[in-house]
């Protein structure tokens, strides 16, 4: 943690703007400042903005030792450019200059930053970025190594009823599925191990899944930590947890008795059986008859890559011969004689 020294540059017209607008409520620096104090310690904070538009934010600022940049007054477009140039040439000379500093933090919404993101990972830097979500593009978020959303941040208290500024365009708020989390989770364990790691910690598959997807929270799934997270997925059985060598980040696997797919197994056997004819079914068309007997059916939540690994397993394990066909170039499933 003391190895990672942090970058904040803010642009605080968007996140204010956006804090008023979009959730009806003055934006608070506190909640950055505190998930930022977990991930390492700042070196350089500042904040740009025209401040006479926002004198009384520039105490709480200041209280938090954020450096106020000033934008001269200038109208529309024309002011707000040189608000995105100077934050950017600042961040870039941050990067060349200081070179201890490892983590550079964007505090914006804007897709006009995306070219800041992707220079200062060119450069070896890990960037996090911080938006609200009604005013973040979508061309943001991926572009960063993980993306905070401020309305998820500990500490923000939300109004219940809130004005959305994009009003009827705006995405309704899910609920997220334990389901998908499992078939997240065991996609991305299984393609650590087949990448050749043959001991994968519980810190790894966070990494790589902020890597697929950078907004990615346990906290939307209902958990306060990783931790806490994995600890579910292991009594649950989706995966296995060794915590004999490193306490608080635990040797991941899959369970030896498997992941649940004994069901899955029995299902393709019997859609097999009603489906085989002769020398067996062809695969074609075996997973939509699956789905239909049971719609909630996906290999990926064992962890397989595509049905087909999936069937392979199954041949495997015995519970059905898997062929190929030269003459009809299809794979033709059957059940073990």
């Amino acid at each position: 943690m003391d190895d990672v020294r942090i970058g904040l540059f803010i642009d605080y017209e968007n996140l204010a703007i956006g804090a008023r607008e979009d959730l009806s409520m003055t934006f608070d620096f506190g909640p950055i400042a505190d998930a930022l104090a977990e991930r390492g310690r700042v070196v350089v904070r500042r904040a740009y903005a025209d401040w006479s538009r926002f004198q009384d934010d520039r105490r709480m600022l200041t209280d938090n030792h954020v450096e106020l940049i000033e934008i001269p007054q200038r109208r529309g477009a024309v002011r707000k450019n040189a608000a995105d140039i100077k934050m950017a040439v600042d961040a870039v000379e941050l990067a060349f200059e200081r070179d201890y500093v490892t983590t550079f933090v964007i505090c914006t919404g804007d897709s006009d930053f995306s070219p800041l993101v992707h220079k200062l990972r060119e450069l070896n830097k890990q960037v996090i970025g911080v938006g609200l979500k009604a005013s973040t593009s979508a061309l943001l978020p991926p572009a960063c190594d993980e993306f905070l959303f401020y309305e998820n941040l500990d500490g923000v208290d939300l109004p219940q009823a809130r004005v959305l500024r994009r009003g009827k365009d705006e995405a309704k708020p899910q609920v997220k599925d334990l389901k998908a989390l499992d078939s997240i989770i065991s996609r991305t364990l299984s393609g650590i191990l087949r990448s050749g790691d043959k001991e994968v910690r519980s810190s790894q598959v966070k990494r790589a899944l902020l890597r697929k997807d950078s907004t990615f929270a346990e906290t939307d799934y209902g958990f306060r930590s990783f931790g806490e997270l994995m600890r579910n997925l292991g009594e649950r059985g989706v995966v296995q947890l060794d915590e004999s060598e490193r306490q608080g980040d635990p040797v991941v696997s899959f369970p030896a008795e498997g992941k649940g797919e004994a069901k899955a197994f029995e299902l393709l056997r019997s859609v097999v059986a009603e489906r085989a004819h002769g020398d067996g079914a062809s695969l074609s068309g075996l997973k939509d008859r699956m789905r239909k007997a049971d719609p909630s059916f996906s290999e990926k939540t064992f962890g397989y890559s595509g049905f087909l690994q999936f069937v392979k397993a199954a041949n495997v394990k015995g519970i059905v011969d898997l062929s190929f066909d030269d003459e009809s170039g299809s794979y033709s499933v059957a059940l073990k004689s």
